[in-house]
């Protein structure tokens, strides 16, 4: 068994006790390479089938190949999908774009309280229709007290600090110091009425093992990751997906799954933050944990 089995077997693991412990479970889809590996992990859990509902917080302002890619990946893996979002500030457009706040005010609005509020089914979303293959008013507006997410420990700082089970208390707020510890596979899944809890079953996994895994697999991904530009032009590509006015893609040439490999296992990236092409994550000093601290993703 090489370290990508090794991986996948401890991910399938957590997903289904995920959805063996909890009534009421998501799982955040970014559209990003992290979440779609966690998309096709969960596949695979359950034989091909998702068995819950898949989120996605729709900021308005996400780059528009990454709604196509959402949109056709849905429909033709017949996935439960859901979207929300901050429909008051987007219309008054108190967002950065619009000059009216700072990148991390606009992440507070438009991420967190969207998901936030999404999740706990205090604000009307959207679901894809089965049939018209449309998003129409979701008429259950169901709470989910399990959220699963695609993020690594090794991405950003205050991601290190998470546990596979992550209790948020009542309003998704994280406190950090009180966490309970996870030795030898052993989880805390019983926690107190009113908890909403985060699963992380890519914790482990870090950058090169991800895309590792998608050309093992073959995973279809969105083709901003991959540098598109003519010969004659400097190489570029996104490394890491967000809203179009703060995300900027790196220098680099790889046009394929298996060059990126090689570039990561090179070295070559090994200076620059996976998230630098992040223009919040600067606002805030390098960091996201305050954000983070009062439920963002």
């Amino acid at each position: 068994m090489n370290h990508l089995d090794k991986l996948e077997n401890k991910s399938v693991f957590l997903l289904r006790e995920a959805y063996h412990q909890f009534k009421n479970l998501c799982m955040l889809w970014s559209i990003g390479k992290d979440s779609t590996v966690l998309l096709w992990l969960a596949r695979k859990a359950f034989f091909g089938h998702v068995p819950f509902p898949l989120v996605h917080i729709d900021t308005t302002y996400k780059i528009p190949e990454m709604i196509t890619y959402r949109d056709r990946l849905a429909r033709e893996l017949g996935l439960d999908m859901i979207v929300g979002m901050n429909t008051d500030v987007i219309a008054s457009q108190q967002t950065f774009p619009a000059g009216a706040t700072t990148r991390l005010q606009c992440c507070q609005a438009l991420k967190t309280q969207a998901l936030i509020n999404t999740i706990n089914g205090s604000w009307p979303r959207q679901r894809l229709d089965p049939v018209s293959g449309e998003y129409k008013p979701d008429p259950s507006n169901q709470p989910f007290e399990g959220v699963i997410v695609g993020l690594r420990a090794d991405e950003e700082g205050s991601r290190s600090k998470e546990r596979y089970f992550s209790a948020r208390d009542e309003r998704s707020r994280w406190d950090i110091a009180d966490q309970p510890p996870e030795f030898w596979n052993q989880f805390k899944t019983d926690f107190a009425p009113g908890t909403h809890v985060r699963v992380h079953p890519l914790l482990d996994w870090t950058e090169l093992n991800i895309w590792e895994y998608i050309e093992r697999e073959n995973i279809p991904l969105v083709s901003l990751y991959f540098n598109q530009q003519p010969a004659d032009q400097p190489g570029k590509r996104y490394r890491s997906l967000g809203c179009w006015p703060c995300t900027q893609p790196v220098s680099s040439t790889s046009r394929t799954v298996s060059e990126i490999v090689t570039e990561l296992r090179s070295g070559q990236l090994s200076t620059i933050a996976e998230r630098s092409g992040r223009a919040q994550d600067k606002e805030d000093g390098g960091g996201l944990e305050e954000l983070r601290r009062k439920g963002y993703m």
